[in-house]
């Protein structure tokens, strides 16, 4: 760097961002953001965890509604014959396209009165507590989401088929990147719940270091229920269409979400999971 040159300063975090419209709006104080705010919780850079979002590819989205292309089986007997569809069963899939609908996901925290006057605390509180919230908000949706007016994930998505166990955990996790492989598939992505990580895979001799070198990336989140991993394609066959706008507002929160009324705030985005190939995604039995 020369000596006319200076060090571009980072961003401020949306933490900071949102102390700072605090210092000026008080308890109206709501922020708008140009990108998607689970993107920033400062724990990612110290932590090599991979959240959900982060198995998947993910698409700029400009407006509320994106159009898609999926595939799967036919519905029926085929009209015609398909040559090697017994070796090569994406043959005989069938074409369509759709529109999906960006919709959002919220995460709430309670702030101490005693933060207003305190910008910094205040900051980091919202950096540690409100991001991590929404980052495990958007964890839940993209695995288990129900759909209708918020996000469905890979368990509510239908074609996606379910695997039983075979002799051992290990055995049934590789049986399912067998499946992904053998629909024309890759497997290089793996969702699993921490108990299961730690319990059956973390130690068990080159496992998790073949994973890798085979680029298969693993994500643990308490949103896959013990005894069951996701299998998939993630790269090809599903996408987040993003829409990089996110918020962080004082609101009031709906019934259900406290156990007792205080000053409450909203972190929210907006996305939108398509499964372009859902035969290549397995839902495996470990145990």
């Amino acid at each position: 760097m020369s000596a006319n040159e200076t060090a571009e300063a980072p961003a401020p975090s949306p933490g900071r961002v949102f102390a700072q419209a605090v210092a000026l709006q008080g308890k109206n104080a709501s922020v708008e953001f140009s990108h998607t705010i689970t993107e920033a919780f400062p724990g990612f850079k110290r932590r090599p965890r991979i959240a959900v979002r982060g198995l998947f590819k993910v698409v700029k989205a400009d407006g509320a509604k994106v159009k898609y292309w999926h595939e799967k089986p036919p519905d029926g007997p085929l009209a015609a014959s398909v040559e090697d569809v017994g070796l090569r069963p994406e043959a005989a899939f069938e074409f369509h396209t759709d529109l999906a609908v960006l919709k959002p996901t919220t995460a709430w925290i309670q702030v101490p009165p005693a933060l207003l006057d305190d910008p910094e605390t205040l900051a980091t509180f919202i950096d540690f507590r409100l991001l991590v919230r929404l980052c495990t908000a958007e964890n839940q949706a993209l695995a288990r989401g129900r759909g209708g007016d918020r996000v469905r994930g890979i368990l509510e998505t239908p074609g996606v088929a379910r695997l039983p166990a075979r002799s051992d955990p290990v055995s049934s996790l590789l049986a399912a990147c067998d499946r992904v492989e053998q629909m024309g598939g890759s497997a290089d992505g793996i969702l699993v719940n921490p108990a299961d990580y730690y319990r059956y895979f973390v130690g068990k001799g080159g496992l998790l270091a073949d994973l890798t070198s085979m680029g298969v990336r693993i994500a643990r989140a308490r949103m896959v229920d013990p005894g069951q991993v996701i299998v998939g394609d993630f790269t090809a066959a599903a996408t987040i269409f993003d829409s990089g706008r996110s918020s962080i507002r004082f609101a009031e929160a709906p019934a259900g979400i406290f156990p007792r009324p205080g000053l409450a705030v909203c972190g929210e985005i907006h996305e939108a999971l398509v499964v372009h190939l859902p035969t290549h995604f397995y839902v495996a039995s470990l145990v």
